[in-house]
């Protein structure tokens, strides 16, 4: 059998080992240690934002945003319902109620007009919502004007979760310091990866200094250990923020190569059968994943194409199932007009990795006609 072609790899540029080599000959390989600064550094530089926080992942820092806007047990927080569980699970968290908003078709995100009106209802109802948790889904910008129009209408913060879109443009800004708070990922399966890890961002420099406390234990200023509140263990380690750091380097890079394998997708698949994530024309995907779905009397076939690519050794999934139909969810409030439901229905995620030849998106695609 051929070599399996994954979803969405690491892909080590090199320079990643410099900087381990570096945090082991100095004995830095704790949660503490000079890369963890530069890392922040060179990513607030990279975002042009004011204030980055290293952590251990993206719900992390989703979680801290929470704390840190003071969402409570029993307080609202709405977020997208077509994302992974990561987005939503850090509400449960705090004791607080997730409050699901359907996508709109242009660019499978948060639909302002939904997001309007759950806020009106839930409002209605005494229950404004604390925040609001858009995501930007599989590195497509979301329609973050029209968002954030609402929210500042309604005095609703915006954590923006661009945990699948680092290297992305919306309107020339770059995804990730677009929010109040604006979180990232480095999965293994991001488009750059620190092992696991993430990072919390925003323009409020006291805000992440505080997210960085409590993400130290909340250990109080003393020469022993003393706590005057309930802390986590959620900072990034040196050698992680190392590897970071080699990958940060690569960034554009890699952005460039994702959009080169969407590309020959996009050129080698049948047009009238298929159709790809779409992307506004202001807008700049990194395509973390190129995502399609099927279309006509093909748009039953997604399940089928997955355990026929999954034969020849190739690796996809189907797109995010909505949150508002998991079970650990149910009975959550959620506006939904059924696109999110649909995509989920029809749509597939195709293999992706940076380092994909031509000859291997030529083997997914061959896998994908024979079944159209």
């Amino acid at each position: 059998m051929s070599n399996r072609i994954f979803l969405s790899p690491p892909h080590m540029s090199g320079n990643e080992q410099l900087f381990v080599n570096e945090a082991f000959q100095s004995n830095w390989i704790s949660p503490a240690g000079p890369h963890i600064s530069s890392f922040e550094t060179e990513l607030a530089d990279y975002l042009q934002a004011d204030a980055v926080a290293a952590l251990s992942s993206g719900t992390a820092a989703i979680h801290l945003a929470l704390i840190l806007l003071g969402v409570k047990p029993g307080d609202e927080v709405i977020c997208s319902t077509f994302t992974f569980a990561g987005s939503c699970n850090p509400i449960i968290y705090q004791g607080a109620v997730p409050v699901f908003v359907d996508s709109e078709k242009d660019t499978w995100n948060m639909d302002p007009e939904l997001l309007e009106k759950a806020v009106i209802e839930r409002s209605a109802k005494g229950k404004k919502p604390k925040a609001i948790i858009l995501v930007h889904l599989y590195g497509m910008p979301a329609k973050v004007d029209e968002i954030m129009k609402v929210a500042q209408r309604f005095e609703i913060p915006v954590i923006e979760d661009a945990a699948e879109a680092l290297g992305s443009l919306y309107r020339q800004r770059k995804c990730g310091n677009l929010g109040d708070f604006s979180i990232l990922s480095f999965n293994g399966n991001k488009i750059i990866t620190t092992s696991g890890g993430g990072a919390l961002v925003s323009a409020n420099k006291g805000w992440i200094e505080r997210a960085k406390f409590l993400a130290t234990q909340a250990r109080d200023i003393a020469p022993h250990y003393q706590h005057s509140q309930i802390g986590y263990n959620y900072r990034l380690s040196n050698i992680c923020a190392g590897i970071g750091r080699g990958q940060l380097q690569v960034i554009d890079l890699r952005v460039k190569q994702r959009r080169a394998i969407f590309d020959l997708y996009s050129k080698m698949l049948p047009s009238e059968e298929i159709e790809f994530q779409p992307e506004l024309p202001e807008n700049h995907s990194n395509r973390w994943l190129t995502c399609l779905t099927f279309q006509g009397q093909r748009q039953g076939v997604s399940d089928e194409v997955r355990l026929a690519l999954e034969k020849q050794n190739i690796e996809s999934r189907p797109l995010w199932k909505p949150m508002h139909l998991q079970p650990v969810f149910q009975g959550a409030p959620s506006f939904v007009n059924g696109v999110s439901e649909q995509l989920f229905n029809k749509g597939l995620c195709l293999p992706s990795g940076s380092a994909m030849s031509e000859n291997e998106v030529e083997r997914v695609c061959k896998v994908i006609r024979s079944m159209l």
